[in-house]
């Protein structure tokens, strides 16, 4: 077996990753993952750059940043839309309630919070100056936050996040998919050197994550994937059912078979360059965008 140590968050979007555990799907490529559930993005880019974690299955953003910080990162794969929901305090109406509000984050210069940041900047809103962020983490603890005070407004979360934060009496003021279009979100990324230096692991890896999102797919597996849900996350029954259905719409969710979409991966450097400023180091995608890995692991899955 070959170990490999993957950051992931832990939330629904970590459904292919358990289905692959629980299915053997890892194990017969001759793999072993040991998951690193992560508490911040931060903790996430650290654990990479400095060797204490193997791949990263999370916003590509994430991997943009330390590419911009001088870092050797390629982006291996694709995975869903973010499923991300902007979810305010009830009394809120719009996104111009939200001035002189503060948002909860979990990092303000990355990822969804500079979606967030982008949308509010098409409704008038400067960052900074009309409204703050306050980094908290993951996306319970944002759900926490807003649940115990006013003070936290608004927050992006993302399955099943959004469907406990409606139950709670929290509100939606619509999909990031929706406001900004397409956006490519969760995917792979991986320091070049190691992709080069571990290809077959890497592609075993891929393989694996490809077939459990078929699993999950695959009507026949929808009770097993609601138990699988129920049980990693606490949830109850009503939440797991909410959320399922989501996860799959590709629109929103999990792209079919994780394959990048080039609309969704120019809206993320669009997004990045208005909030963060361009950096000629994301200029070329081609340099940091390598589909090998994936092609080579369908071309074994469909063989």
């Amino acid at each position: 077996m070959t170990h490999l140590r993957l950051s992931a968050f832990p939330n629904a979007k970590a459904l292919p990753i358990w289905i692959a555990q629980t299915q053997g799907f890892f194990a017969k490529r001759g793999i072993e993952v040991d998951v690193d559930w992560t508490e911040s993005s931060k903790e996430q880019r650290d654990g990479l750059i400095t060797g204490r974690i193997d791949l990263v299955q999370s916003a590509i953003d994430n991997g943009l940043s330390l590419i911009t910080s001088g870092h050797d990162v390629i982006i291996a794969m694709g995975g869903e839309a973010g499923m991300n929901d902007f979810i305010v305090q009830p009394e809120i109406t719009s996104l111009n309630d939200l001035k002189g509000r503060t948002l909860v984050v979990d990092s303000p210069d990355t990822a969804y919070a500079l979606l967030a940041r982008n949308m509010l900047a098409r409704a008038g809103l400067t960052y900074k100056q009309d409204y703050d962020m306050r980094p908290v983490g993951n996306g319970s603890k944002r759900l926490i936050a807003m649940l115990q005070s006013k003070d936290a407004a608004g927050g992006v979360l993302n399955p099943p996040f959004t469907a406990q934060a409606k139950a709670a009496g929290l509100k939606s003021l619509g999909r990031l998919v929706d406001h900004l279009g397409p956006y490519q979100a969760g995917g792979l990324f991986v320091l070049r050197d190691f992709a080069k230096t571990n290809s077959a692991a890497l592609e075993a890896f891929i393989a694996a994550y490809v077939e459990a999102l078929r699993f999950a797919r695959d009507p026949q597996h929808a009770e097993e994937c609601i138990s699988v849900l129920r049980e990693k996350l606490a949830l109850d029954e009503a939440i797991a059912r909410a959320t399922l259905p989501e996860m799959l719409d590709p629109a929103f969710g999990f792209a079919i078979d994780a394959k990048l979409d080039p609309m969704g991966l120019d809206n993320v450097l669009t997004t990045r360059a208005a909030t963060e400023g361009a950096d000629p180091r994301l200029d070329h995608p081609n340099s940091f965008i390598d589909e090998s890995f994936y092609k080579n692991a369908l071309a074994v899955l469909d063989r």
